[in-house]
């Protein structure tokens, strides 16, 4: 529990790990399942949005099943999807200012503990990560292993989205600040990351 109290902190000390996620920033060194893997634990604005992303669909899920996976299954594929355009060379525009927006919603609706109908909540989860993708996509065009990178990313994206729920789930009903706070980070960070693309 004390760990949990001190995630906020930990998140606002994690923010110069961000730029790691961007385009371009790995200059073409992703390479294999591990390095796919790891990818979205390093990129705080890539982390943040997953795990963000799990902690909301605990926290306003009505029922266990299937409520709480509609957002994360909607956030995996899209994701995957997105990384297939990036991979054919599909530019989308703003790819920047949509992640760092993704931060500021997905904070938001987090703090708010916003409901919304399962489909609603998969499309606007997954509209974002339709960017998420893209900029991973793009990193790895022309690259060999890049299958075995996507697969990668992928897991771990699940993985975070299985971190997010974890904590939701436990503090439904535990602790209200714990998760506001943390979203309330999440949305600021997002705020920075749009100061500094748009």
């Amino acid at each position: 529990m004390r760990l949990l109290r001190q995630a906020p902190l930990l998140l606002i000390a994690a923010l110069p790990l961000a730029a790691a996620a961007h385009t371009g920033a790995d200059a073409g060194l992703h390479h294999g399942f591990m390095s796919g893997f790891l990818h979205p634990l390093t990129g705080f604005d890539h982390l943040a949005a997953m795990v963000a992303v799990g902690l909301w669909s605990a926290l306003t899920a009505r029922r266990a099943w299937p409520d709480l996976l509609w957002a994360p299954l909607g956030f995996a594929l899209m994701l995957l999807a997105g990384a297939l355009l990036g991979l054919a060379g599909v530019q989308l525009p703003v790819v920047e200012p949509m992640i760092a927006a993704s931060l500021l919603v997905l904070g938001l609706l987090v703090v708010t503990q916003r409901r919304l109908p399962a489909l609603a909540a998969a499309a606007l989860v997954g509209l974002f990560a339709v960017f998420h993708g893209v900029a991973h996509g793009q990193e790895l065009a022309g690259e060999s292993g890049a299958a075995l990178t996507l697969a990668g990313m992928l897991a771990a994206t699940v993985l975070l989205h299985a971190a997010g729920i974890a904590i939701g789930w436990s503090l439904r009903h535990a602790n209200r600040w714990v998760p506001r706070v943390a979203g309330a980070a999440v949305a600021i960070f997002g705020v920075a990351l749009l100061g500094g693309v748009v």
